[in-house]
């Protein structure tokens, strides 16, 4: 499987981490910056990269980290066939659901609100579960594909 992975300045270190962590793992991994730290560099340099070629790539998916989570969620949902799920702690199970219920194909942490450990367990939770191709969720998700034309 390939994984694209990107951050800003606000999840640098812990994209270093997780892209060795992913490597030792198995995983084909493909870095899309920043390659150093850039203190005020700007996410959606970063974010779109990701978002781009997972947009295009069939079964490829994305790990983007920013201090929330949620403005690089939000770059990565403006790309069609993309759809990011955030995760800053709390309930795994919203990682489980968003692979079973809405095929979420990136995956945006908050590096402020959970350690390098949960974001790994969070990773491996995430990648491990597989969408359900329950019809029910098959239509919502056409319907959703339906608004990246418009």
């Amino acid at each position: 499987m390939k994984i694209y992975i990107g951050s800003d300045h606000a999840g640098f270190e812990m994209k270093k981490v997780l892209v060795s962590f992913l490597i030792e793992n198995g995983f084909n991994i493909y870095d899309c910056g920043p390659k150093e730290y850039i203190h005020d560099d700007d996410y959606p340099d970063y974010i779109s990269i990701v978002a781009k070629h997972v947009s295009k790539e069939i079964n490829a998916k994305g790990i983007i980290i920013g201090w929330s989570g949620q403005g690089e969620a939000m770059v990565a949902n403006r790309f069609p066939n993309v759809r990011c799920a955030v995760f800053y702690g709390g309930s795994k199970h919203v990682l489980t659901l968003s692979r079973e219920h809405n095929d979420a194909n990136i995956l945006s942490l908050g590096a402020h609100f959970i350690t390098t450990g949960e974001a790994k367990q969070a990773m491996e939770l995430w990648l491990g579960t597989k969408f359900s191709n329950e019809e029910r969720h098959m239509r919502r998700i056409k319907k959703i594909e339906k608004y990246d034309n418009s």
